[in-house]
């Protein structure tokens, strides 16, 4: 809980989750006001706790990718209603 309570960490499993398996810079055009440091350190976090897969491939320009796992699958179903619920109340 402590790490879905963080900024942008519930947006980010449902991002993924719409997008995946998605690029940073994807990622990154979902969110108007996140910063680069947040935005790479939340990932990781996710990463780090199960919901996401982070898959680096040897290219050039260096290319990766995140996507969810069965749990940040599991996650994000269970997620969507919440955020939408939320959404409807700023409007």
């Amino acid at each position: 809980m402590e790490l879905l309570s963080r900024r942008y960490a519930m947006q980010l499993i449902c991002v993924v989750g719409a997008i995946g398996p998605a690029r940073y810079g994807e990622i990154e055009d979902a969110f108007d006001d996140v910063s680069s440091s947040t935005l790479s350190s939340r990932l990781d976090e996710l990463v780090d706790a199960g919901y996401l897969d982070r898959e680096q491939y040897a290219e050039i320009p260096p290319r990766v990718e995140y996507d969810l796992t069965d749990d940040g699958d599991e996650l994000c179903r269970r997620l969507q209603p919440l955020l939408e619920w939320a959404a409807d109340g700023e409007r």
